[in-house]
Formats: structure tokens, sequence, C-alpha cells
């Protein structure tokens, strides 16, 4: 991928030459490129797609056709840590970023409610100006071009296997993008240019991480996702088989094995939160909101008639247990007719629309890839 000037070529130096930034509740997603012998050693090394796909506040670097796309996540509720970054970069990018046709010296392109939220904190910190971009058009954009830009983006995920999907760009439409940030939007995608949010939940990743703070005591997104992988569900849940005696519901298709109802078990014991292992909470609560996404995801799907579904959004993480549980999900509601699709850079849907959304080169930036 060539990410360049509006020409589509980039200049022969190290500095940056697009910055944009998607500020949503949870997390805010940044995404620049550059190029130049003027990146460090490390710059040289290629994160994995479960690399690119962790939370962190370690960059991360994507090699392009003539030079690098970078991703960096922070948490929205620590908004100066990115400020400080953005700051720390701003000699790369000659001291500042003018957007052609804009009177503004410093302007960049910002997506997601923050972007509303903080625009005068940035103003007063870096004078910069966030020029807003409307967070549907960002997300849809940025799952279209990599779905069609960036070869081995789309994979399948069951069972612990993961099988990467081509796509014909030719056969991509109509497609469901099913966005999981810290609230869930579903997205019926046209065409480019063309789609519509047909619907949404408010359960999502916010949903994880505030009961998971609130039940476990964790701090962060990360600690509460590793806790799950330890953690047994059957301990709180309620499955079909406490219900039956251990025996399955066969008339209607019930595996003993089934959860009948998330955190049940909690009814009928006489416990206290303290006396319930943390790692169990975390493993239950996360399995409760990934099979609700997936089951309200194939009934959009259904009721419009789309049999492909693309999952994005950090809330997935790259993390086998919430992909698995998602496409079970999708399986088993669909009886196998539709299917899970996941993105390796789930995250960063709406940075890259944003980015997209500068006068650049789009041919130009089509001809090349992501790594």
């Amino acid at each position: 991928m060539d990410c360049g000037s509006q020409t589509g070529s980039i200049p022969d130096s190290p500095r940056s030459s697009h910055l944009a930034i998607d500020i949503g509740g949870s997390l805010i997603k940044l995404v620049y490129c550059s190029r130049g012998s003027g990146e460090s050693a490390a710059d040289e090394n290629c994160c994995s797609s479960t690399e690119s796909a962790k939370i962190s506040n370690g960059i991360n670097f994507h090699s392009l056709r003539g030079g690098r796309l970078h991703f960096q996540t922070f948490e929205t509720s620590k908004v100066a840590d990115c400020i400080e970054f953005i700051r720390s970069k701003k000699t790369d990018f000659g001291g500042g970023w003018h957007l052609e046709g804009s009177k503004e010296k410093n302007v960049i392109k910002a997506t997601g409610g923050g972007a509303y939220k903080f625009a005068d904190l940035f103003k007063e910190q870096l004078d910069i100006v966030l020029d807003k971009q409307d967070e549907m058009d960002c997300l849809v954009a940025g799952a279209n071009f990599l779905l069609k830009a960036v070869h081995h983006e789309a994979f399948t995920y069951r069972d612990g296997v993961k099988d990467f999907v081509q796509i014909n760009d030719k056969d991509l439409f109509p497609y469901l993008l099913v966005n999981i940030g810290s609230g869930v939007s579903m997205i019926k995608v046209d065409g480019i240019g063309k789609f519509e949010r047909v619907s949404g939940t408010s359960v999502g990743g916010g949903t994880f991480l505030g009961l998971g703070k609130l039940l476990t005591q964790c701090k962060s997104f990360d600690e509460l996702l590793e806790l799950s992988h330890k953690g047994n569900n059957r301990v709180v849940d309620m499955l079909v088989g406490d219900i039956y005696g251990g025996n399955d519901y066969n008339k209607i298709g019930l595996a003993s094995t089934n959860i009948a109802s998330s955190f049940g078990k909690a009814i009928s014991e006489d416990k206290e939160l303290h006396e319930y292992q943390p790692e169990d909470i975390s493993r239950s609560l996360l399995r409760m909101i990934s099979n609700n996404i997936g089951q309200i995801s194939y009934l959009n799907a259904l009721r419009y008639g789309l049999k492909r579904i693309f999952f994005g959004g950090f809330f997935i993480c790259g993390h086998a247990y919430t992909m698995d549980t998602i496409s079970v999900a999708v399986h088993y509601w669909s009886k196998g007719e539709a299917e899970a699709l996941f993105l390796r850079h789930e995250g960063f849907l709406g940075a890259l629309g944003a980015l997209m959304s500068y006068n650049i080169d789009k041919s130009s930036l089509l001809q090349g890839q992501i790594s």
C-alpha cells in the first residue's frame, strides 16, 4: 500500500505524512503514515496480526510499499497520554499538520464521539483542530479498504482453527459489519458509500470492562481478558443439565452443556461475591456478551438476507475464546447457513477510514498491501 500525499507518492524523508484518530468511549485508536531513513531499528520489525490486535501502549508497525503504517492505542480515560504522544510526533510532521484548503495550521482527521468531546482539549493542549469525520462513514470506509486492499485480512475461527478467506472484491457486497466497541453497531453495507446502520446493542466492550471492574476489581481490559483465560464459566452459569438433572432437552435441541442462564447459579447458591473466583466471573461475563452479540448479529443478517458477517472492534482483540464463542453462536442460530468472519486489523476500522478521508490517491493506496 502506497500511503502518500494527494498524488499518491510519499516524500523521501523520515517525516510522517498523514495522521488520523478515532476517539471512542473506551479506547483511542491512532493511525499515521511515515517513510524515510529516520525510522529506528525497532520500527523495522513488523508485528504479526495477533500483535496488531493487542491493546497496549506499544506501537505497532506494518510495512507499506514506499512507507509504513503505524498503529497506536490509548485508553480514552488517559487521553493526556495520547496528547503527549502526538506532541512528541509533531517534529516528525514538520512541526505540525496542514490540511489542504484549511486556514488552520494544525489540523488532523478525527472520528468517534471523542472528536467532539475532546475538541477543545486538543486545541488548548496542542493547538490542533480536529477535522471531524462521521463515525459510520469511517467504519465502513476502513472495512471496505481492508477487505479490498489487504491480502489475508478476513478469516474464520472455529475450534481453535483460523482459516483465511480470500475475498473477491466483485462479490464483496452486501455484507453485515458488526463493530464491537464500547457499544455495538450493526451496519448493512451495500457498496462503496452505500450503507445503513440497521441495529445495535448497548451490551458491548464497555459492558464487559465496566461490569468486570465492578465484579473482579480488575483495572484494565487486558487484565480482565487475561483473567478469563483461567476461568470456568460453568461455576457461575446455570446449564440446561443443571435444570434437567444432567440430561439434554432433546425435544428442542438443547444439550445439557448449553447455558440456560448466565450467572444463574448465583440465584440458588448462598455465596457472597468474594466467594466466587474472579477468573470464573470474567469468563462467564465474556461468554454472555459474546454469545448475545453473535445471536443478535445473525438475526439482523437473517432480516436482510445476508450470509456474510464481518466482526470488528477492539472487544475481539484477537482473543480465541471470544472469536470461537461468536462463531459458535452464529453457526448455531443460523443452522450453519451464515458465517462469522473476523478482521486482522479489527480495532482500527474507524481510524483507517478517517485516514482515507484525506485527499489521498485511493487507487495508489489499493495497489499496495498492509502486512
